[in-house]
C-alpha cells in the first residue's frame, strides 16, 4: 500500500510529473463541461505522460516510455539525441509485440510495480556502453540498438522475469520457472541455480512483501566487473496460503496465493554469491535469526564488498552488513535505529556508496529526513588495523557528518557528482512543494536552489551527476519536463506541454479552477494543510462538498502541483472539491507521522473530522451535503469516519477498503501497528468491522473482485456484518478487476456510479 498505489488507486493525478497549464492562458472563455468519459479517454487530458526517463551512460541520449495519443495506456520507447535535439521512436511496441498473454507471475509482478493496467513496453535498461537498450515486451527480450536495429534475444512460451544486462554488458540474465538463467549477450542462456527443488523455492525473485511494500523488485545483483552475482533464494514454505478467488464476468479463477498476513510467518530470504555460470557459490551470513527482512543489496563501487541492509521484523532497526564476496562472511558496518521509541525506520533508496569508501545516507534520526555522510578514509584505516590485529570488526565507531539541516525534510537523492564534490537532492519547501537543491559532499556552504519555487518538482540525473532531468507542475500547469545543467539552468525542453492550441485540455481551460490552500489546527494544535477547488459561485448559495482523502502513511495528498482533470470534473458538476492531509501523512517529519503508531483509524479520523467542521463553518458550504470519499486506505478511512461520527457526513464512498488489518500483509501493517500476536487490542480498535453497524449515513462500497492487494475478503466480511445487522448500504462490485479499477470504460462507470449514488441521496447542488 505504498504512496504510488494511493495516487493510482484514487485516480487523482497528483504525481509530481503531471503537466501544468500555460502561464499566459486565460480562463474566461466558455468551456464544455468536463465529463468522466472524457477524463478517462485518450489522449490524456494532462498531456503526454512519459515514464521511465533515463539518460544513457555517455550522457548523449535521453530515453523514455511515451504513451500514444490514441491509447493512453500503451507505451513505446523513444530516444532524444541531446546533441541534435531530435526525437525518434526506438521500439514500436505494436509492431514488435506478439500480444501473447502474460504469465500469472508477470501479471502479479506488474501489479506490485503499479503498472498492471499498462500495455506495450513498461521497462527497459541501457547497456553499460550506451550502444543499446534491453527491452522486455510481451514476455520476451529484445536488444534495441540506437541505429534502429532490434535483435530478439528470447522467443519462448514462458515469461522472462526480472531481465537484466550485467554491469559491463557481457551477460543477459532473467528468471524463468523459478530459476535464474544467464547467457552471453546475444547468446543462449542456461539456468545457473539448482533444479529439482520444492515449488516453494524461488531464485532471483524478490518475495511478495519486498515487491509490494519495500519498493524492492530486484532478486539478484551483478558485481561491477560481471564476475559475480548475488542471488536471492526465497523459501515460501512457511507462508500461509490464501485462496484468492478472482471473480470474473464469465467465470472464477481460484489462486492459492502465498500471502504473509500480519502476525503470520514470512518467507525466508537467503543470499548466495556465485559465478555467472552458477559455480563457486557461497552463502551470505545474514545472522542466526531468519525472521528478518533483506531490505537492500548493493555492491561496493570497486566490487570489494557487498552491502546488505538487514531490517528486523519490528522495523525499528536496520543493520548495514558488510559482506566478503569470497566467503560470505559479514560484519555490521553500522546500525540505523528508529528516531523515537514509538516509531519505525522508513526504508529508502536515498543513499550512495562513494569511491573513497564512505556512504551518503538519508536518515530521520533527527526528526526530519536529512542526508549524512558516514565513513571514508579514516574509518577504512581503523578497519584495516582491526582486521590486521585479528580483532572482530564492528564499524559503529565511524564518523557521521550531517550534510543537510532544518525542519523541511529532504525527500530523495537525485544524483551525485563525485568529481565536483556535490550531490543533488529533493526536499520539501513550505510543506506544499518539492524543490531540487545542490549541496557539497564535504558539508561546507549552503545548499543551492536549482528549481523554480512556483512549481513543485522532481528530478533524476545521469550516473555521473552531470545532467539533470526535471519534471515539474503547478496548480495551473500540467507536467512539464526539461534537461538542465548541474546548476539547474535549463538546456532544452523535453516536454513543455503548454495548454494551448491542440493540447487535449485546452477546450476545458475556461472552466479550470485554481485551488485555494490553507490550514486548520488539529486537536493538539498541529497545523493541517487543506486544499479546495470551488465552482463558479453565486452570492447567497450554498454548495455540496466532495471531500476526498487518503489518510494513510507515505502519502502527501495536498500539494501545489497539478491536481489533474478528475478533480476539475467534480467541480464542473457544481461541487466543492476538498482535501486535507491529516497527521500520519508524508513529508512533515517524524512527529507528524508518529500518531499512527499502533493506532490506525484514530488521529487521522479526528483530523478529517476537524476538516468537516471547518467546512460546515463556511457560509458557502451546505453543511448537510458533505460527502466523503477514499480508496484503499482512504476507503478504510471512509468507514472509520462514518462509524466515529454518524450524521457528520451526508454520505460516504469506500473504495477497496481494508476492513481488518489482520488481513493485510506483514511488512506494511506491522510497521505501524505492531504484531497482532503481541498487541491484539490495537488491531481490534483499528478494525472497521466491530463498529460497522454504527454506520447510519448512506454508504457506497466499491471493490474489484479480483483484488490481490486488499483482498476481497475485506469487503465480503463487511458486507456480511452489515447485512446481518440490517444496516442499509449500497455496493458496486467489478468482476475481473484488481485493486486498480480504472480504464477508458470502467473509470467513467465508477465515477458515474458514485455521483448517481450522491444524487439518489440528495447530495447535489441546488438548482
Amino acid at each position: 500500500m505504498r504512496s504510488v498505489l494511493a495516487a493510482v488507486a484514487l485516480g487523482l493525478s497528483t504525481c509530481l510529473t503531471t503537466p501544468v497549464l500555460a502561464e499566459t492562458a486565460t480562463m474566461t472563455e466558455a468551456a464544455p463541461t468536463l465529463s468522466f468519459e472524457r477524463v478517462f479517454a485518450s489522449p490524456g487530458l494532462d498531456g503526454p505522460a512519459p515514464r521511465q526517463v533515463k539518460l544513457s551512460p555517455d550522457g548523449r541520449f535521453l530515453t523514455l516510455l511515451k504513451n500514444r495519443a490514441d491509447d493512453r495506456d500503451r507505451y513505446d520507447l523513444w530516444g532524444y539525441d541531446i546533441e541534435t535535439r531530435q526525437w525518434r521512436m526506438l521500439v514500436d511496441s505494436e509492431k514488435l509485440g506478439s500480444g501473447r498473454e502474460l504469465s500469472e507471475d508477470e501479471k502479479m509482478q506488474r501489479e506490485r510495480a503499479r503498472v498492471g493496467s499498462l500495455k506495450g513496453i513498461i521497462a527497459y535498461q541501457w547497456a553499460s556502453d550506451g550502444a543499446g537498450v534491453l527491452v522486455p515486451l510481451d514476455g520476451d527480450l529484445f536488444l534495441a540498438k540506437l541505429d534502429g536495429m532490434v535483435t530478439r534475444l528470447t522467443d519462448t512460451e514462458g515469461t522472462e522475469l526480472n531481465p537484466q544486462l550485467s554491469s559491463k554488458g557481457g551477460f543477459v540474465s532473467f528468471v524463468r520457472d523459478r530459476r535464474l538463467w544467464v547467457g552471453p549477450a546475444g547468446g543462449e542462456a542456461q539456468p545457473v541455480t539448482p533444479a529439482g527443488e520444492a515449488e516453494t523455492i524461488r531464485w532471483g525473485e524478490a518475495e511478495f512483501v519486498a515487491q509490494e511494500e519495500m519498493a524492492r523488485l530486484q532478486g539478484y545483483w551483478w558485481s561491477p566487473e560481471d564476475s559475480r552475482i548475488v542471488v536471492q533464494r526465497t523459501d515460501e514454505a512457511a507462508v500461509g496460503v490464501v485462496t484468492r478467488a478472482a471473480i470474473g464476468a464469465k467465470g472464477t479463477k481460484v489462486f492459492d496465493q502465498r500471502y504473509p498476513a500480519a502476525g503470520t510467518d514470512n518467507a525466508v530470504a537467503e543470499l548466495f554469491v556465485m559465478n555467472p555460470d552458477g559455480t563457486g557459490s557461497v552463502k551470505v551470513d545474514l545472522g542466526l535469526n531468519i525472521d528478518i527482512y533483506v531490505a537492500r543489496v548493493d555492491w561496493a563501487p570497486d566490487g570489494s564488498a557487498i552491502y546488505v541492509q538487514r531490517q528486523d521484523r519490528a522495523q525499528t532497526r536496520i543493520d548495514m552488513l558488510k559482506v566478503d564476496p569470497a566467503t560470505g562472511a559479514s560484519t555490521i558496518w553500522f546500525t540505523e535505529t528508529a528516531a523515537r521509541p514509538d516509531y519505525w525506520v522508513n526504508l529508502s533508496d536515498n543513499y550512495r556508496f562513494l569511491k573513497d569508501g564512505s556512504l551518503l545516507w538519508w536518515s530521520e534520526r533527527g526528526g526530519y529526513g536529512h542526508f549524512y555522510r558516514f565513513g571514508g578514509s579514516k574509518v577504512a584505516a581503523q578497519v584495516l588495523a582491526a582486521e590486521a590485529a585479528g580483532e572482530p570488526v564492528i564499524y559503529n565507531n565511524g564518523q557521521w557528518q550531517q550534510l543537510t539541516h532544518g525542519s523541511s525534510p529532504a525527500t530523495s537523492l537525485v544524483g551525485v557528482d563525485e568529481a565536483a564534490g556535490t550531490f543533488t537532492y529533493q526536499a520539501t519547501e513550505g510543506v506544499l512543494t518539492q524543490q531540487i537543491y545542490r549541496a557539497r559532499l564535504d558539508g561546507t556552504g549552503e545548499p543551492e536552489l536549482l528549481t523554480d519555487p512556483d512549481f513543485t518538482n522532481a528530478a533524476s540525473m545521469d550516473g555521473a551527476g552531470r545532467l539533470l532531468y526535471v519534471s515539474r507542475s503547478s496548480p495551473n500547469q500540467p507536467p512539464q519536463s526539461y534537461l538542465a545543467a548541474p546548476d539547474g539552468s535549463r538546456v532544452a525542453w523535453i516536454e513543455e506541454n503548454r495548454v494551448e492550441g491542440e493540447h487535449p485540455y485546452a477546450p476545458f481551460l475556461a472552466s479550470h479552477v485554481t485551488p485555494e490552500y490553507g490550514t486548520i489546527a488539529a486537536e493538539d494544535g498541529t497545523p493541517l494543510q487543506w486544499m479546495m477547488l470551488r465552482p463558479e459561485m453565486q452570492a447567497g448559495k450554498r454548495y455540496p462538498v466532495f471531500f476526498a482523502h487518503y489518510g494513510g502513511p507515505g502519502v502527501q495528498f495536498v500539494s501545489k502541483g497539478w491536481q489533474g482533470a478528475l478533480a476539475q470534473a467534480v467541480v464542473d458538476r457544481g461541487y466543492i472539491y476538498f482535501a486535507l492531509d491529516n497527521r500520519g501523512s508524508n513529508n512533515r517529519g517524524v512527529d507528524f507521522e508518529q500518531p499512527l503508531h499502533r493506532a490506525m483509524g484514530g488521529a487521522e479520523v479526528r483530523d478529517q473530522k476537524a476538516g468537516a467542521l471547518f467546512l460546515k463553518s463556511l457560509d458557502y458550504v451546505d453543511p448537510a451535503k458533505i460527502a466523503t470519499y477514499g480508496w484503499s486506505y482512504g476507503g478504510y478511512m471512509t468507514l472509520k469516519m462514518l462509524e466515529a461520527d454518524p450524521g457528520l457526513y451526508a454520505a460516504g464512498i469506500a473504495g477497496a477498503p481494508v476492513t481488518r488489518w489482520e488481513l493485510y500483509d506483514t511488512h506494511y501493517t506491522e510497521r505501524y501497528m505492531g504484531d497482532p500476536r503481541e498487541v491484539p487490542e490495537a488491531y481490534e480498535k483499528a478494525s472497521a468491522i466491530p463498529d460497522a453497524a454504527k454506520i447510519a449515513d448512506p454508504l457506497l462500497l466499491i471493490h474489484g473482485m479480483a483484488d490481490d492487494n486488499v483482498i476481497f475478503e475485506n469487503s465480503s466480511e463487511l458486507i456480511s456484518v452489515l447485512q446481518e445487522s440490517n444496516t442499509p448500504f449500497e455496493m458496486m462490485l467489478y468482476p475481473g478487476y484488481t485493486h486498480r479499477v480504472s480504464g477508458p470504460r470502467i473509470g467513467p462507470h465508477v465515477w458515474n456510479a458514485i455521483f448517481r449514488f450522491l444524487e439518489a441521496h440528495g447530495v447535489t447542488p441546488h438548482k
